[in-house]
């Protein structure tokens, strides 16, 4: 597998990040590095306590490494998140929580098999 092609599986836009970054060294580097973060287990053990604060902040870092990478499906479900715990929890966090974690393991799942295919 390509770091495009992991770009194209997990719905993220390679040539933006490319654009940004300069070089697929440094994207490779950062994409392998996502896989280190622990800011979704932060998330989840946040929202099981109900500490709604720190939920929101997990989440913003999230949002923020996805930007940074151009991790669009990522992002977009993490964005809708991270405003919905803007002020605390709101009715459509859980719901938008489960999205999160699923695109979260989806790309987590890919840039594995990525990192596998280098040998």
């Amino acid at each position: 597998m390509t770091l495009k092609e992991c770009y194209e599986a997990i719905g993220g836009n390679y040539e933006e990040v490319i654009g940004r970054l300069r070089s697929e060294r440094l994207v490779q580097k950062f994409t392998l590095k996502f896989l280190d973060d622990k800011s979704l287990e932060l998330l989840e053990k946040s929202l099981k306590e109900e500490n709604y604060e720190e939920a929101f902040r997990a989440a913003h870092t999230i949002k923020g490494i996805c930007q940074n990478l151009s991790f669009d499906k990522l992002l977009a479900s993490d964005s809708a998140l991270t405003e919905a715990l803007r002020d605390g929890k709101s009715p459509e966090t859980d719901g938008l929580a489960k999205q999160v974690f699923a695109d979260y393991e989806e790309t987590v799942s890919v840039i594995r098999a990525f990192q596998a295919s280098l040998g």
